[in-house]
C-alpha cells in the first residue's frame, strides 16, 4: 500500500531535530532506519503528518568509551556495531546479538537506536540492554536525561520518553574483564522475530556465579528483566538443578502471545530453554 502524505525534514543536528519536534504537530514521528515506521506507514497503521529525518545528524554515530561507561550514538547501524572494535573487545554480547538482528540488508541501514526506542517487544536489543544495566539519553526541550533501560518499556510500544524527546545515545556500564555473555535466540527462519529469547551477563569468581542479570525477548508485552531467573543462580556453579530453576522462573515470568511462532505455553517454555542455553554458554565463556 501507499503511505498516506506527509512532509519531510531532514535536520543537521541534534538540537536541530528537537527544535523542529517542539514546533511541529503532535503528528510528527522520528525516523532512523525506517523498519519498523515504514510498514506501518504502508499499512496505514501509521500516518505522521511530518517526518523528521535522523540520517544526517552525524553527533549520533558510533561507539566510544567514556569513563567506565561505553557509549553508542543512537544511529549507530547494525552492521556498525558488528564491526566495532571497542564493542567487541568491551561488549563482545552486542556484536552477537547484532547479528541475528533481520538479515544482513536489514543491518546495513537498521540502527540500535531505532531497535530500542519504539518499544516493539519482539526487537532484540532491549532485553539486551536490560541485561547490560544499560541507559537511555533522552534529549528534548527541557534538556538532557537518563532512563534505565529497564524502567523504559511500558507497555506494548508505550515508554517513558516524552513528547519532543530524542534518545540520542545509548550508555552501557563497561562490563568487568572476564565476563560471561550469550544471547539466544529461537526463530523460525532467518530475518525473523524470536519466538523466545535470552541475554545473559555474568561473572564467575571461585568456580561460582559472582553476579547474574537476564533479559528476554518476545516473551511479553514488553522486554523482560528475569530478576528471579537471575537471583537463582548466583552462589551456584550452574549445576542442572540451578538450570532447571532458573528456566522455570524465566518461563513464569513469561506471557507471550499465541502466534505463527507458536502457542502461547510453548513460547513460554521455550524462554526457559533459551535461558538455560545463554547461562550455560554464559558460564563457559567466564570459566574457560
Amino acid at each position: 500500500m501507499i503511505p498516506g502524505s506527509f512532509e519531510y525534514h531532514r535536520p543537521a543536528s541534534l538540537s536541530e531535530a528537537v527544535a523542529l519536534l517542539g514546533r511541529l504537530d503532535s503528528d510528527a514521528r522520528l525516523i532512523a532506519g525506517g523498519h519498523s515506521l515504514i510498514p506501518m506507514m504502508k499499512l496505514r497503521l501509521a500516518m505522521p503528518t511530518h517526518l523528521v529525518d535522523l540520517a544526517g545528524v552525524a553527533e549520533l554515530k558510533g561507539a566510544r568509551l567514556e569513563g567506565g561507561e561505553i557509549v553508542i550514538g543512537a544511529m549507530t547501524t547494525q552492521r556498525e556495531i558488528i564491526m566495532s572494535g571497542v564493542l567487541a573487545e568491551h561488549a563482545p554480547i552486542l556484536r552477537e546479538t547484532a547479528e541475528v538482528v533481520a538479515d544482513p540488508q536489514v543491518r546495513y541501514v537498521g540502527t540500535i537506536g531505532g531497535n530500542v526506542a519504539n518499544g516493539d517487544p519482539g526487537n532484540d536489543m532491549p532485553a539486551l540492554m536490560m541485561a547490560l544495566g544499560a541507559s537511555y539519553v533522552l534529549s528534548g526541550p527541557g534538556g538532557e536525561r537518563r532512563v534505565p533501560a529497564r524502567d523504559y518499556y511500558l507497555s506494548p510500544y508505550e515508554t517513558a520518553a516524552q513528547p519532543g524527546e530524542v534518545l540520542a545515545a545509548i550508555r552501557v556500564p563497561k562490563p568487568p574483564a572476564g565476563h560471561g555473555w550469550a544471547y539466544e535466540k529461537l526463530k523460525r527462519k532467518v530475518g525473523d522475530y524470536a519466538t523466545a529469547a535470552a541475554a545473559v551477563i555474568l561473572t564467575v569468581s571461585g568456580g561460582r556465579i559472582a553476579s547474574c542479570a537476564i533479559g528476554l525477548t518476545n516473551v511479553g508485552g514488553t522486554a523482560l528483566f528475569a530478576s528471579e531467573a537471575a537471583a537463582a543462580t548466583v552462589g551456584t556453579a550452574l549445576d542442572p538443578p540451578t538450570l532447571a530453576r532458573a528456566a522455570a522462573a524465566a518461563t513464569a515470568i513469561a506471557s507471550p502471545a499465541e502466534d505463527g511462532r507458536g502457542s502461547a505455553e510453548y513460547r513460554a517454555k521455550m524462554a526457559g530453554v533459551m535461558t538455560a542455553r545463554a547461562l550455560k554458554r554464559a558460564f563457559a565463556r567466564a570459566t574457560s
